[in-house]
């Protein structure tokens, strides 16, 4: 089975993740963007379901054996080059000229939380899953575009009560906030609604593109122009300690 796969609901794609807890890497990222590739170049699609085929998660985020792995074998330009890479997944869910709709079937922790919360709506299962930032108890930073595109799908109070404590949320209380559209009875309810509420949509490819590019033109920004700094390093750097280490500050 595919790392990645997606098939044609009528005018709906659904773009299924199939590695298990779906973890971040350069394999992952280059699957997810040759899928949104196909995806993009059928002009019948009108609207993308994101989900996972595993019974227990979405997606847990990074691929921390890699990371790690990478990182002690000093190979950061190849660390360097999936941070590009991997916020290029990110920008296709936001910047789709088509809404994209994350159908969370399971846990959805950091950069798990952060692709569903790239998309435009989102519809949860109730029965079983949490989302959350883990990010403070494993002394990580999150990038610039991610607090800013994070930011846009709860109220802020939330955001900063769950970015400085770490806690888990369900379905229940997402719903409470608005931050997922939806809270379904389970896993087969929550593609199944996403499902329903993408085919609502018949909207102009072009209209929804430039509709996008105003709405969020403030975390498209983030992205050129404040994530390289995080991104970037001198070798130099590096080798003294003094590099950013990306977003990544370990202690």
């Amino acid at each position: 089975m595919a790392i990645v796969e997606w098939r044609k609901d009528g005018t709906v794609a659904i773009l299924t993740m199939n590695n298990a807890e779906n973890r971040h890497n350069p394999e992952w990222s280059e699957a997810m963007l040759n899928a949104y590739e196909e995806i993009l170049a059928d002009s019948e699609i009108k609207a993308l379901v994101l989900t996972s085929s595993d019974p227990k998660y979405f997606c847990l985020g990074v691929d921390t054996d890699w990371l790690f792995k990478t990182m002690n074998e000093d190979d950061w330009p190849t660390l360097n080059k999936w941070l590009y890479q991997n916020t290029k997944v990110f920008a296709a869910m936001l910047m789709a000229p088509f809404p994209t709709i994350a159908a969370i079937n399971g846990h959805a922790f950091g950069n798990g939380f952060m692709l569903a919360g790239a998309c435009d709506f989102r519809f949860m299962r109730a029965d079983r899953g949490f989302i959350c930032f883990p990010e403070i108890d494993l002394g990580i930073q999150l990038a610039p575009s991610m607090l800013e595109w994070m930011k846009r799908i709860m109220p802020y109070h939330i955001f900063q009560r769950m970015l400085l404590s770490g806690e888990k949320m369900g379905a229940a209380e997402a719903e409470k906030y608005n931050i997922i559209v939806k809270a379904c009875e389970n896993a087969e309810k929550t593609l199944e609604e996403a499902v329903a509420y993408a085919r609502t949509f018949n909207k102009s490819r072009a209209t929804m593109a430039e509709m996008k590019r105003r709405a969020y033109k403030h975390v498209m920004d983030k992205m050129a122009n404040e994530d390289p700094v995080y991104f970037d390093y001198k070798p130099e750097q590096v080798k003294e300690g003094k590099a950013p280490i990306f977003m990544f500050t370990f202690s």
